[in-house]
């Protein structure tokens, strides 16, 4: 097959594949198991008839595939937010990986004629999680799980590939003679996690501090250099032996949690980019596969998806989190939301590259494992997680952030805010808004109308109301623009929010869900006035139960400014 062939080809199956994504939305088809089916149907035995057995160009683009999925995952990985899910995240990505392999390696080696190292080498291939299966389900799928558990989840998925990529590598070294258990892995295991987390964090703020120096003449550059950044540090740590996935990882967090210029171009490339990788990679697998022999070796693998699913899983789950005082119920939903996906698939391939006997047997097992298993958590997933009482119903849609391209270092936003039933502004006229300082609503639309923002302007539910923010104060917006109900205020704590003295406390508590220890008809000026006397300087504050008002701005003896932070009761 000739290049056009190539592209005429590569071209319709993504084509396909990214149309085929509504097909998914609409009747909850994994995605996984929708792009690999194509690729199945377009493989040798399928429709198709493309005969594909390239195991190292399948290899190479999966793990590229699997690199920028990685990085963009964490780009969107909020420090802030997951600092409460690091310990229990590190933990079950690597002591849960260990006992994963473990029980599953006990169970093949009882199942079929292997030995100890074979058995803990298949048990390695499928013990991790997949961070794109993961990422999909959580952030596209509808799901709204409590904000610690799916920080758990996505920390594990992300964490926890390179663990399973060394406890693979380093079985087939052993299992071929390359090295000794032992001191060997213990240092394989120390450069590739040393190596991959220095890489990984000293690329990302490398790349932070080039993005916003350089002054490059087209906006669409900034994205190409991030992703660059990415793909570079992945390469870095392999070449210096340590861990790629890791480094990638972090360098992602790394970036994503620091303010760059163009930021939400970036983040908007790096989306199509990863549904890209996505896409093609599970395509591609989906090529290499024969169904024939998956047929044969059907047997044998719903047995390990078994062992997997109902043993291996949740004794890592709930051994690993045992510490960290999750109930029952969350841990049993992640026991089963430990998704497969084409990491195993392709840490399948790496016998097969180093022609390890019987690796296509292997393969085949592997492949069959994951498909099984993710028909049988994705599907199943939401109505557990319903079930068990943990998908909150009727969470906010999430604000769209506009990219202006035309200022490099705005140092803010424009924010488009949806208006739905229930939400806090709802019915409510612009004056009487609680509105933080540094956020200033620009325009209105309504239907096919703009509605010029004034004092007396109401706000009607289906509105889009544009604010110019910064950073900063984005959270307490998004709070206004949340539905009104009873549910404790999700801001983050120890951050300080600049409000005008002018605000009451009632409107405090009623715009924001914080309950401060003062009158309500009182102002925040009147409140630090009563408690500071005549000691209004700059810096002095008070805590009010879990709130702390700090003066910020004074004038005329009035305070004009005010710092609004909530601290932990503890």
């Amino acid at each position: 097959m000739g290049v056009e062939g190539l592209m005429l080809v590569g071209g319709l199956l993504v084509l396909v594949g990214t149309a085929s994504s509504k097909f998914s939305s609409r009747f909850g088809v994994p995605l996984l198991l929708l792009f690999i089916g194509i690729g199945m149907l377009a493989g040798a035995e399928g429709i198709g008839g493309i005969g594909f057995t390239n195991y190292h160009f399948a290899h190479g683009i999966a793990t590229l595939g699997l690199a920028i999925i990685l990085f963009d995952g964490g780009l969107r990985t909020s420090l802030p937010e997951v600092r409460p899910a690091m310990a229990p995240g590190i933990v079950l990505a690597t002591f849960g990986v260990l006992i994963t392999t473990g029980v599953v390696g006990l169970a093949a080696v009882s199942f079929f004629d292997m030995s100890w190292l074979q058995g803990l080498l298949l048990g390695s291939i499928i013990s991790s999680t997949d961070a794109a299966a993961v990422f999909t389900v959580l952030r596209g799928g509808g799901l709204n799980l409590p904000k610690r558990l799916t920080s758990t989840l996505e920390l594990e998925s992300g964490l926890n590939d390179p663990m399973a990529i060394f406890l693979t590598i380093g079985l087939l070294e052993v299992l071929t003679g390359g090295m000794e258990i032992g001191s060997d892995l213990g240092l394989l295991f120390l450069r590739q996690m040393a190596l991959g987390a220095i890489i990984g964090i000293g690329s990302g703020r490398l790349t932070v501090w080039l993005v916003n120096k350089i002054d490059l003449d087209a906006p669409g550059l900034y994205p190409v250099m991030t992703l660059a950044s990415g793909i570079l540090a992945f390469g870095v740590a392999g070449q210096l032996g340590g861990s790629g996935f890791l480094a990638v990882y972090l360098a992602g967090i790394m970036v994503g949690n620091a303010r760059i210029a163009f930021q939400r171009g970036v983040m908007l490339f790096m989306d199509g980019a990863a549904w890209l990788a996505q896409i093609t990679m599970f395509v591609l697998l989906g090529l290499l596969s024969s169904p024939t022999r998956l047929l044969g070796v059907a047997g044998s693998a719903i047995l390990v998806t078994g062992v997997l699913i109902f043993i291996a899983r949740p004794l890592a789950v709930f051994v690993s989190l045992a510490p960290f005082r999750f109930k029952v119920r969350e841990l049993s939903l992640i026991s089963w939301a430990g998704l497969k996906g084409a990491v195993p698939i392709l840490l399948a391939t790496y016998p097969l590259l180093v022609r390890y006997p019987s690796s296509e047997t292997l393969f085949d097992v592997v492949f069959f494992v994951v498909l099984l298993s993710t028909t049988a958590q994705v599907w199943t997933l939401p109505i557990l997680a319903r079930w068990l009482g943990l998908d909150a119903e009727g969470a906010p849609v999430p604000p769209v952030a506009l990219e202006i391209t035309s200022v490099k270092h705005l140092g803010g936003d424009i924010v488009d805010y949806p208006v739905a039933a229930g939400s806090r502004v709802a019915g409510r006229r612009v004056r009487d808004l609680a509105l933080p300082d540094d956020a200033v609503i620009a325009m209105i639309a309504r239907g096919r109308h703009v509605v010029p923002p004034r004092g007396s302007t109401r706000i009607h539910v289906d509105d889009h109301v544009f604010f110019v923010v910064v950073p900063e104060v984005r959270p307490l917006v998004d709070r206004l623009f949340t539905q009104d109900t009873d549910e404790p205020s999700d801001l983050p704590l120890d951050t300080e929010f600049p409000i005008s003295g002018n605000t009451t406390v009632a409107e405090i508590e009623e715009f924001y869900g914080i309950t401060v220890d003062a009158a309500p008809s009182r102002s925040l000026d009147e409140v630090l006035r009563s408690h500071l006397g005549t000691r209004l300087e700059n810096g002095r504050g008070i805590r009010l139960g879990d709130v702390k008002l700090r003066v910020r701005e004074v004038h005329n003896n009035r305070v004009t400014q005010v710092g609004m932070e909530l601290v932990s009761p503890d």
